[in-house]
């Protein structure tokens, strides 16, 4: 079945930089649209940064100018560059993906520490 794995999270000082990936495994075939999502400790789940298959992004207002989504369709994997990272930051960051002919998929989730 299709599997979505994150990696990339850890531990780093406010101002700093972290790339988080998303390898996607088994036959997805098309994916209209790949996602990063975020959720601190007693808060819901948000939308971070999505991409389409053609490339349009969109981003939360809270990481516009810091953060930058790109997707490497041949590797079928997405990336989420992170800058400037502040301490709201943190939180446990999952990659999601909606396969156009299948359901959609959600990775294990990766920490992302943002200390002050």
């Amino acid at each position: 079945q299709v599997q979505a794995v994150e990696s990339g999270g850890g531990l780093v000082q406010a101002g700093g930089s972290l790339r988080l990936s998303c390898a996607v495994s088994g036959s997805p075939g098309i994916i209209n649209n790949m996602g990063w999502y975020r959720q601190a400790p007693g808060k819901q789940r948000e939308l971070v940064a999505s991409i389409t298959s053609g490339g349009r992004t969109n981003y939360a207002d809270s990481v516009k100018g810091r953060f930058t989504i790109s997707r490497d369709n041949s590797k079928n994997t997405v990336y989420l560059q992170m800058n400037r990272l502040e301490p709201e930051d943190t939180a446990v960051y999952y990659c999601n993906l909606k396969p156009y002919f299948l359901l959609e998929v959600w990775g294990q989730g990766t920490l992302v520490t943002v200390s002050s």
